[in-house]
């Protein structure tokens, strides 16, 4: 049986372009509400209104972009939503008005929109289709690697240096990524004609079965990494709640090296369904610290602990499954299309987490939200189970 070569000297190209992309990206997260704060004196619901300006802008360009990619030579108009991207982060280091910082947010989010649908649908295109999932997984480990390095590197340069000196590190990883870009060698495949005007230029059609259930899946995810560490000091813990995402993309990595492989034998499915298991049972032990930490203070750091390594190997076996399965169900010509739909589908969950989590835990509490978060990944779970998963093995195209 042949086994195609995988690593190639473009794909070690996409791979290390996409992490330090990523790294680029992480690396402001942190620091860009005390930026906000101490340049214009905003106060904590003006600075999350703004910096959501870039999640929207990502979020509305991304089924636009699928249709492009898909229309035109993909290559191209990843490298130049690349060089965009890359360029503007210079932009932040004339300061200025506060209008000037929210025009650049939107801008930043729109080629970010579009380089990673573009970056997810090429680095298919190199890689040998036999391969797949176990490409896909190294691809999505790069954005675990960066996650867990680019929040920490970017609070430790808050400490030491000066705002345009972190925009400027932030710029040169992005500068050397896409020099790494350009030297991606891919074929140009061919397109078919469709309808002038029709969805399926936008969205995946077939896909939306699987986007409800990705879309439930990421509600609780949303409201775990963006309010983990208010809940650590709601309910009085004493951890170091950053170390929590350092799990967390450990338990991703980890997950991701082995996960592809069993995608690529076929076990596309069933490998989304392992991953349920998992995270359904991280969310419930999330929600269960606030009443551990009354009862034992040891056990209740250690379950915490415990939660985002669970919670990282469960997503880390369900996303390159999850990508496969979306471009399992499109043709070549909508590849960029299935990639868009599926990011969409996933941001759409996060931004109804972070709104809902807020609202819930300002009524009830945070260990509410998380104990909602099990129940929703378990809806999820049913809905893949009874109606995804037939609807895909009817529909899949074999490539």
């Amino acid at each position: 049986m042949s086994h195609p070569r995988l690593f190639t000297s473009s794909y070690c190209c996409i791979l290390t372009a996409n992490f330090l992309l990523y790294f680029g990206f992480w690396l402001l997260i942190p620091i860009l509400p005390f930026y906000l704060k101490e340049n214009y004196q905003l106060q904590e619901s003006a600075i999350g209104l703004i910096l959501s300006c870039y999640t929207i802008s990502a979020l509305t360009i991304r089924p636009f972009s699928g249709y492009l990619l898909d229309t035109f030579s993909r290559k191209p108009l990843y490298l130049i939503a690349y060089g965009v991207f890359t360029v503007l982060f210079l932009g932040y280091m004339s300061g200025g008005v506060l209008l000037m910082f929210v025009a650049l947010r939107i801008a930043h989010g729109l080629a970010f929109g579009t380089v990673t649908v573009g970056g997810n649908t090429l680095v298919v295109d190199i890689m040998p289709s036999e391969r797949r999932g176990e490409g896909l997984g190294y691809y999505g480990l790069a954005n675990n690697i960066a996650l867990s390095l680019g929040p920490m590197t970017g609070l430790f340069l808050h400490n030491v240096l000066s705002y345009p000196s972190i925009f400027v590190i932030a710029f040169g990883s992005c500068l050397l990524g896409f020099i790494l870009a350009l030297q991606i060698k891919t074929t140009v495949k061919p397109r078919i004609k469709r309808p002038a005007l029709s969805l399926d230029r936008f969205i995946l059609i077939k896909g939306i079965p699987a986007s409800i259930a990705l879309l439930l899946l990421s509600i609780p995810y949303g409201a775990t990494t963006n309010f983990v560490a208010m809940y650590v000091e709601q309910i009085h813990l004493n951890v170091i709640p950053g170390f929590f995402f350092v799990l967390l993309a450990a338990g991703m990595g980890l997950a991701r090296i082995f996960a592809g492989r069993y995608v690529d034998r076929g076990f596309v499915t069933e490998c989304i369904h392992y991953g349920f298991y998992l995270v359904i049972s991280a969310f419930l032990l999330l929600g269960l610290c606030a009443y551990i930490v009354k009862w034992n203070t040891a056990w209740a750091i250690g379950c915490f602990h415990l939660v985002p390594f669970i919670q990282g190997i469960g997503f880390g076996i369900m996303f390159p499954a999850y990508n496969s399965l979306y471009i399992n169900l499109a043709p070549n010509n909508q590849r960029a299309t299935a990639t868009g739909t599926y990011l969409t589908s996933w941001d759409v969950g996060i931004g109804l987490g972070i709104v809902g989590s807020g609202i819930i835990a300002e009524i009830f509490s945070f260990s509410i939200v998380y104990f909602i978060g099990a129940f929703l990944s378990l809806m999820s779970m049913a809905y893949f189970k009874f109606i995804v998963t037939p609807h895909y093995k009817r529909n899949k195209i074999d490539t």
